[in-house]
């Protein structure tokens, strides 16, 4: 099913007699029902006010077409969504639907937070057809607030979003990544973790083991990137060796993507955690290949085909939830972290009010 509009959106929805697939692009590797509603037909930027930091848009309006569209105006996506065609051998277009449904965040969410906390306000059809607003256009109204959040991250099990609204930042004027010397976890952790708890405003905290070295961006106007820069040289120097990369190029752009792991057989696993606890959980999962963002917050790990990552992991204060990996793993271990029972009966809960025939991407998040 192809809505051009959220009034058929509606009618296709109250007409339901099976469960569907939610899908906007196709990119993020979503499966389920044979049934599918496709909300890239909803397409379109209907509000943008540079001045107010604001940007409103139809759910199945391409990524590609926001981001040309703020860069006209010196502004910018803070959260820097993840585009996950190259990890997954997908192919279509990102939206900013499928963005928000999956709270996708790249490595500025350190300093400049995950998607859900752009998120202003949200239009979506519920799973008794009816059409549901909630939040705002602005950045001072926030009625019903925690409900626009619970919208991201809901991968449409709650609501096919129809159009959201979005804070949008100005563009840096100029970006310093700075590499700190790393051989081990311990000490490229160590080092991430000082320089995010400096007052000097990090704005991506990496380790790629197999760079051998921490990796940091500092943002801003040139002075004040310069001044930043010669502060965290002198504060990291007892980690190891500290050096601005010259000629950067697409490094974020490749860590926000994993490209290291595109094209390499093998199960990806995304896991969050605490920073401090990174080295051990890397050293329980006896990955072929690892990645860390977030000042270690987030681990992608590379691992053979139908590893249960969380049976090598057992009991730990995080989740680990699977990227990618063929049909019979996600069949028989599910993509994301299974929920304690207390947050899984509120989840059940919630599901059943927003869309209580059970006709949403069903059994995705159970």
């Amino acid at each position: 099913m192809y809505p051009k509009t959220e009034a058929e959106l509606a009618e296709m929805v109250a007409g339901l007699d099976e469960p569907v697939r939610i899908t906007g692009g196709g990119t993020r590797g979503v499966a389920g029902p044979d049934m599918a509603i496709q909300t890239s037909g909803l397409t379109g930027i209907t509000q943008y006010e540079p001045g107010a930091l604001t940007l409103v848009a139809k759910a199945g309006t391409p990524i590609g077409e926001i981001e040309a569209a703020l860069d006209a105006e010196g502004q910018q996506l803070a959260f820097e969504p993840m585009d996950h065609r190259g990890l997954l051998g997908t192919s279509g277009t990102p939206t900013i639907g499928g963005v928000v449904a999956a709270n996708i965040s790249g490595p500025r969410r350190v300093q400049a937070g995950a998607c859900r906390d752009f998120l202003l306000g949200v239009r979506y059809v519920d799973g008794m057809g009816q059409v549901v607003k909630n939040g705002g256009r602005v950045m001072k109204n926030v009625t019903g607030y925690d409900l626009v959040k619970l919208m991201a991250g809901s991968w449409g099990t709650l609501g096919v979003l129809t159009e959201v609204s979005l804070k949008v930042l100005p563009k840096p004027e100029v970006a310093a990544t700075m590499s700190v010397q790393a051989h081990d976890v311990t000490t490229a952790i160590a080092a991430l973790s000082a320089a995010l708890k400096s007052p000097f405003e990090v704005s991506g905290a990496a380790y790629d083991p197999d760079m051998g070295c921490a990796l940091l961006r500092l943002e801003g106007f040139a002075s004040s990137v310069t001044y930043r820069s010669d502060q965290l040289k002198s504060l990291l120097s007892v980690f190891g060796e500290v050096a601005e990369l010259e000629h950067p190029g697409t490094l974020w752009a490749d860590l926000r993507d994993a490209a290291g792991f595109h094209e390499q057989s093998g199960d990806v696993w995304r896991i969050s955690v605490k920073p401090s606890d990174a080295p051990d959980i890397v050293a329980r999962i006896r990955a072929d290949r690892t990645l860390f963002d977030w000042g270690g917050g987030l681990i992608w790990a590379l691992v053979p085909v139908g590893t249960n990552l969380r049976a090598q992991l057992g009991a730990f204060d995080g989740h680990a939830n699977i990227v990618r990996a063929g049909s019979e793993t996600l069949a028989e271990l599910g993509r994301f972290q299974p929920n304690a029972p207390g947050i899984a009966a509120l989840t059940k809960g919630i599901r059943q009010r927003f869309d209580p025939h059970g006709l949403f991407n069903p059994g995705l998040m159970e």
